[in-house]
């Protein structure tokens, strides 16, 4: 059991008192050193006898005493140096101490907004101010470390009530078709096939939306930036299977896609790279207009290789373009839809930064999207490591 703790504050005075005591101690030793050699240089002490004069006109010699000299002078030093060096010390230690006080009042400010902090109030702020010295720039790195654990929370708060919102709407499809169905009682062999049908499809949903929050929860935790499999991967190949997949909705809505595509060989996982693709056309097919179009392109340049996905569609404001690659967005809004969850730009954006990419995305003014993904070259990206169950989860 720990009777004493010391503060650093009492450590700090205790070190201020010992370092008076050490030069203290230095003086003193090196005041005695000088007085005795201070005595032996007077002249009455020269050549080892002196002469007393006990009576007018009388001169004795008489030996000359100066080692007695000296240790009656250190004795009177001593006997009375010691007690004012006793109190410069205590004047020391306690200065010190005060001194410590005052120099980590702003330690003490952190620490009591430390403890005050907790989810739910992380607006908390120290703003010491004062000059601009070692303790204000600690201060300071710490209310920006507030301000950014504060973002993260807010986020995470947003994902998961966006997340439960979004499994909400299958999960109570799927209830209520089995209330209404197994409520009736003469429901038939083609209701229960009607109701199955309806089941399946809120169960596929459901499922592509923990698939996608499973995906990108896993893409946040390496940071982007750690693959498991490197290896040469043409994108103008990923193209045609992107294409086919969404082929029948396009055809339903009338669009029309153009492809051109040229070589832009990268270095990468080349199912990371056909979910970036696929993400990418089928954004531009459900968010396009009926008898609008699609346009994708691929090629590369001595140093990059690259993709363009542009499609017809709404006017987007230019300040919702960015919002677009955030968990949840839909046409830099929130908004619950039949199809998709609004995460697939957000895995789009973390797939290109786990290739060591470049996106870019604009609203035409006559309306759509433009999206410019920009990769290395094959001789340009640096080998990765990202867990293949991550890549899996993708498949």
């Amino acid at each position: 059991m720990r009777f004493f703790r010391p503060t650093l504050r009492v450590r700090m005075a205790l070190l201020y008192g010992g370092l008076v005591l050490l030069v203290g101690v230095s003086l003193l030793f090196i005041c005695v050193i000088l007085l005795k050699r201070s005595i032996a240089q007077l002249p009455a002490y020269r050549g080892g006898t002196i002469y007393v004069n006990p009576a007018p006109g009388r001169y004795v010699q008489v030996p000359n005493d100066l080692g007695d000299a000296q240790t009656k002078a250190t004795n009177y030093l001593f006997s009375t140096g010691l007690l004012y060096f006793g109190i410069i010390v205590i004047i020391g230690t306690t200065g010190g101490y005060l001194l410590a006080k005052q120099a980590l009042r702003p330690i003490a400010k952190l620490t009591q907004t430390a403890r005050l902090l907790s989810t739910e109030n992380l607006d908390q702020r120290i703003n010491l101010g004062g000059p601009d010295d070692e303790l204000r720039e600690l201060a300071d790195t710490f209310d920006e470390m507030l301000g950014r654990l504060d973002a993260a929370f807010d986020s995470q708060r947003l994902f998961v009530a966006n997340a439960s919102h979004e499994l909400r709407t299958p999960l109570s499809v799927i209830r209520t078709e089995l209330e209404v169905t197994l409520s009736d009682p003469d429901a038939d062999h083609d209701e229960l096939r009607r109701m199955g049908g309806v089941v399946a499809g809120a169960t596929e949903r459901a499922q592509r939306l923990v698939t996608s929050l499973l995906t990108l929860a896993r893409l946040q935790a390496v940071g982007g930036g750690e693959l498991e499999v490197s290896e040469p991967v043409d994108l103008a190949t990923l193209v045609p299977d992107a294409i086919g997949a969404v082929a029948a909705e396009a055809e339903e809505k009338g669009i029309r896609i153009e492809t051109e595509v040229e070589p832009a060989i990268t270095m990468g996982d080349p199912r990371l790279l056909e979910r970036l693709i696929g993400n990418l056309v089928e954004n531009a097919i459900r968010h396009n207009q009926p008898d609008g179009w699609l346009r994708v392109t691929t090629g590369q340049t001595a140093d990059k290789v690259w993709l363009h996905v542009a499609n017809g569609g709404v006017v987007i404001p230019g300040g919702d373009v960015e919002r677009l690659f955030e968990p949840f967005r839909r046409g830099g809004r929130m908004r619950t839809a039949t199809r998709g969850a609004g995460l697939g730009l957000a895995i789009v954006r973390l797939i290109v930064d786990a290739h060591h990419g470049k996106l870019q995305a604009a609203a035409p003014p006559f309306g759509g999207l433009a999206i410019r993904v920009e990769l290395p070259r094959e001789k340009d990206v640096p080998a990765t490591v990202l867990a293949r169950d991550d890549v899996d989860a993708l498949a």
